[in-house]
């Protein structure tokens, strides 16, 4: 990873325009496009959508937006093999999750089949378009190298009459899916592969999602693409790098034609440490069940991260600080989790959990009684104002808060030691009990009535805060800790398969966990920070669960600073 795309993703320093901005600013200072600003946000729709797929939806719709525009949806369906309308439906409701909206503008690429199909009979009356019946190898073969120029097919001069009969048999379903395409007719020797007479048609009897079996011959994404844009009047198509070399084809296509010419512009793509964002490689890790769905929470995808707890507004923020520009990065993800804590931390009520519970008995606390201690919902909102805390005299505290032996710089529970219970007393620690096989199974303390609210009326002080909840009125939950996918930063980037690298302890499950009434009243959505444990909500998939299973979102701690101080 370079120190300038680590550099350039410090939380401290504030994007300035983007390249993007300063071309849209000129050409509306120019009155290119009529002083017009139309975007679209262009998805597949054969998989779901993951956090680079977020960039292009918040630089698309939010230039449109910026600049008084508008931003349309449209699905570039044009492969039936791999399109389904469960891809549609997720993808649409990613968007909105996100905060944007397409109000009407939604279209489809397949909306367009008939005039993309009369456009490339006027190519082909115009000598500049042919039908070839090399196989898929043969013409791979016939386009040279980058060194070396192509060999032109032995039937690119075919006349016109010949193609359009052909290409309206094709159109009719007479031939077989493979033995024959629809190609450009520009030039074998270009520089650019892309211009040695590319595919336009190919055959494949394969119903569509939308249109059926209407049509057995389907556009390639480079004919549909530019001349999708210039149906729906699109000014600027912003596009990632990997299209740059695309774009003489995209701009060809609509010069040869005379129509509406959109200008493609490129941006590059980001990476995110410790994942994989490769669409064929996240198919893979859910077909072969490394994780559990495209919305595991360990994945990039944003059905994952909306399971996981990510909010929409830390992630555009995220999206917006790390700016638009044409070099490709890496950035961070612990720079994502510093959005996601400063989001969370101003809007997540505070609740008590225990994860790792051992028993405390508290031996002067009158037996049978109970009471309530007030709690503050969360310190950096009073609006959210208190709730109502049950207290009684067995509590559950985490086990890494007692520690028989302790160490110097140890300021929690101890033998002799006294601390003070979050929102409620002090305890002091008596006795500790052990099961036959020496584990410590309870702890016997006893409390100060005089400290309630967790101060002490002659002065005396304590070092250490733990948290606790009622035994008598503890809710037992699962929660599952995630952490980074994959032990490499960028596992793409390392030898051999990339699964080599899965982190074995991506997901631990913690099954006997306890938390206090007002957490399990949760419903999905809620911001939830279990105090001095992180934040987590309720997972979505399993919320019918027979016990609530909680997934922690993120850790407390901000390891940014650190990340900074080590560059």
């Amino acid at each position: 990873m370079s120190n300038e795309s680590k550099s350039s993703t410090s939380p401290e320093e504030a994007p300035s325009l983007s390249f993007l901005e300063e071309i849209i600013e000129n050409d509306l200072t120019s009155g290119k496009f009529a002083g017009k600003v139309q975007t679209r946000f262009p998805p597949e729709p054969n998989g779901y959508l993951h956090i680079g797929h977020a960039k292009a939806i918040a630089l698309d719709f939010g230039l449109a937006e910026k600049y008084q525009g508008a931003c349309n949806l449209r699905f570039d369906d044009t492969n039936p093999t791999r399109e389904e309308q469960e891809y549609v439906d997720a993808i649409q409701n990613d968007i909105r999750w996100l905060g944007f909206d397409w109000e009407e503008r939604r279209f489809f690429a397949s909306d367009y089949f008939e005039q993309l199909y009369e456009w490339a009979v006027q190519l082909v009356k115009d000598g500049k378009a042919y039908v070839c019946d090399l196989t898929a190898e043969q013409i791979s073969a016939h386009r040279g190298t980058l060194t070396e120029p192509g060999t032109e097919s032995p039937f690119r001069n075919r006349g016109v009459d010949e193609n359009l009969d052909l290409l309206d048999r094709m159109r009719k379903g007479e031939f077989a899916d493979g033995s024959r395409v629809l190609r450009a007719r520009i030039d074998m020797a270009h520089p650019n592969i892309n211009m040695r007479d590319p595919v336009m048609y190919r055959i494949m009897h394969v119903p569509h999602h939308r249109t059926g079996d209407t049509w057995c011959i389907y556009p390639t994404y480079d004919w549909a693409h530019g001349q999708s844009d210039s149906i729906e009047g699109i000014t600027h198509s912003i596009c990632t790098l990997e299209f740059e070399n695309h774009r003489p084809l995209y701009d060809w296509f609509l010069t040869q034609l005379g129509v509406h010419h959109p200008q493609q512009i490129e941006f590059a793509r980001f990476n995110l440490t410790y994942t994989v964002m490769s669409k064929r490689k996240l198919l893979r890790l859910v077909k072969e069940g490394h994780v559990d769905g495209w919305d595991d929470p360990r994945m990039p995808t944003l059905c994952g991260m909306r399971r996981r707890g990510y909010t929409p507004e830390a992630l555009r923020a995220f999206l917006k600080h790390i700016g638009v520009t044409r070099v490709e990065s890496t950035i961070e993800t612990q720079l994502f989790d510093h959005f996601l804590r400063n989001d969370l931390n101003a809007r997540a009520k505070r609740v008590l959990a225990v994860l790792d519970p051992i028993k405390v008995v508290i031996e002067n606390y009158p037996a049978g009684e109970e009471e309530t201690l007030e709690a503050v919902n969360n310190p950096e909102d009073e609006t959210m104002g208190s709730r109502q805390v049950p207290f009684c005299g067995e509590l559950y505290i985490d086990r890494e808060d007692f520690m028989e032996e302790p160490h110097k710089k140890f300021h929690r529970l101890a033998p002799g030691a006294e601390v003070r219970l979050r929102y409620g007393y002090y305890i002091t620690c008596r006795d500790v009990v052990k099961d036959e096989n020496g584990a410590i199974v309870e702890l016997r303390c006893t409390y100060d009535p005089e400290t309630r609210g967790g101060w002490a009326p002659d002065g005396r002080k304590v070092k250490g805060t733990i948290h606790w909840v009622s035994a008598r009125h503890a809710v037992k939950c699962e929660v599952r800790l995630y952490e980074h996918l994959f032990t490499e930063i960028e596992p793409e980037d390392q030898a051999g398969d990339f699964l080599e690298y899965l982190n074995p302890d991506s997901l631990q499950i913690l099954k006997d966990c306890y938390v206090e009434p007002a957490a399990a009243q949760a419903v999905v959505g809620d911001l939830l920070q279990f105090e001095r444990k992180g934040y987590f909500c309720l997972d979505s998939k399993d919320a019918s669960a027979q016990l609530p299973v909680f997934n922690r979102t993120v850790a407390l701690r901000d390891s940014w600073a650190k990340i900074v101080k080590n560059d």
